[in-house]
C-alpha cells in the first residue's frame, strides 16, 4: 500500500474544516445504504473540484455534486451521502467530500461492515468520540476515510475518501 502523504492528511483535514465551517452541500436525510456508487451517478470532467452550497451551521442545502467517474465503482457510499467536494490530486488520488446525515455511530458501523465486505482491508484505523478514520486497501485501490460529527447540523458527520490506485 502506498503511505498517505502529509499532505493529502493536511489536505483532509482542510476539507472537514471547510464542511465545519460551512461550506457542505445538500440535505437528504441519510441512513447508510450499501450501495455501489453507481446509484448515486457519475461526475462530468466539469464538475470536478467543485463544491456544493450549505447553511451558516453547516448542513447541507443543495443538491449533491455527483460522484465522479473514477471513484472506485465498489467502494460502498452510504445511502443519502451528499457530495459535497471533489478534489483531483498528483499521482492519481481522488478526495471525495461528502455529508451523512444519519449519525456518527451509524455511518462509522457502515464504514466498519460494508468496506470490508466489499473487499477492502481496514488497517491503522482508530475511533474517538467525535471523529474515525483508517487506511483501506484492495486489490486495486488505496485509500483512507475520515469521519467526522459536523456541530450545528444534528445527525451530519462529514465523510471523506482519498482513493489511488494500488501500488
Amino acid at each position: 500500500m502506498r503511505p498517505v502523504l502529509p499532505g493529502a492528511v493536511l489536505a483532509g483535514a482542510v476539507l472537514c474544516l471547510t464542511a465545519v465551517a460551512g461550506c457542505s452541500a445538500t440535505a437528504r436525510p441519510a441512513e447508510p445504504r450499501g450501495e455501489t456508487p453507481q446509484a448515486a451517478g457519475r461526475a462530468t470532467d466539469a464538475s470536478a473540484g467543485k463544491k456544493a452550497d450549505a447553511t451558516p451551521g453547516g448542513c447541507p442545502t443543495a443538491a449533491s455534486l455527483p460522484l465522479p467517474k473514477d471513484f472506485p465503482a465498489n467502494l460502498p457510499v452510504p445511502d443519502g451521502a451528499v457530495v459535497i467536494s471533489v478534489e483531483h490530486r498528483t499521482h492519481d488520488r481522488l478526495v471525495l467530500g461528502t455529508v451523512v446525515r444519519g449519525g456518527f455511530k451509524a455511518t462509522l458501523t457502515f464504514l466498519q461492515q460494508r468496506l470490508p465486505k466489499a473487499g477492502y482491508a481496514l488497517k491503522q484505523g482508530e475511533v474517538d468520540e467525535n471523529d474515525a478514520e483508517s487506511n483501506f486497501s484492495s486489490g486495486t485501490v488505496d485509500g483512507r476515510w475520515t469521519l467526522r460529527k459536523m456541530p450545528g447540523c444534528e445527525g451530519g458527520v462529514y465523510l471523506t475518501y482519498l482513493t489511488s490506485a494500488a501500488s
